[in-house]
């Protein structure tokens, strides 16, 4: 029986309740496929780049926070593991949304494409610091 630490289990509640945004994501692409909402192509290469790693990443970190745990990581460091991952999910998936965003014949990215790289960045940071802890615990 695994038990996870209070830290993990909050953030694992909180990331399975995305979930449902995830879905909701789903569908707004359901409704594209069928064209009943109108995207340029770019809009859409970036609709289902941002929902296919919103639900990957989500599914990495429920695995980090397992992981988190049982590399025994605990304080300020245990927290930074913990919240990087989720938070990469979010910024990423946020960035392909937030920077294909417009009307019209949207083309090109938009400036909040910076959120992909601070995601990127974050991701890059969850998975080291649990990684090391799990290879000096």
């Amino acid at each position: 029986m695994v038990i996870l630490s209070d830290p993990s289990r909050y953030l694992a509640g909180v990331v399975l309740l995305t979930v449902v945004g995830i879905e909701f994501g789903g569908w707004f692409l359901m409704r594209v496929a069928r064209g009943q909402q109108k995207l340029s192509p770019f809009q859409q290469k970036f609709a289902r780049a941002g929902h296919a790693h919103a639900g990957v990443l989500v599914t990495l970190a429920l695995v980090c926070l397992v992981l988190a745990d049982a590399a025994g990581l605990s304080g300020a460091l245990g927290w930074i593991a913990r919240v990087a991952v989720p938070a990469a999910a979010a910024l990423i998936s946020a960035g392909f949304f937030f920077s294909s965003m417009g009307r019209g014949e949207v083309t090109r990215p938009n400036r909040l494409i910076a959120l992909i790289w601070l995601g990127a960045m974050s991701l890059a940071v969850g998975v080291v610091s649990i990684g090391l802890g799990l290879l000096t615990a």
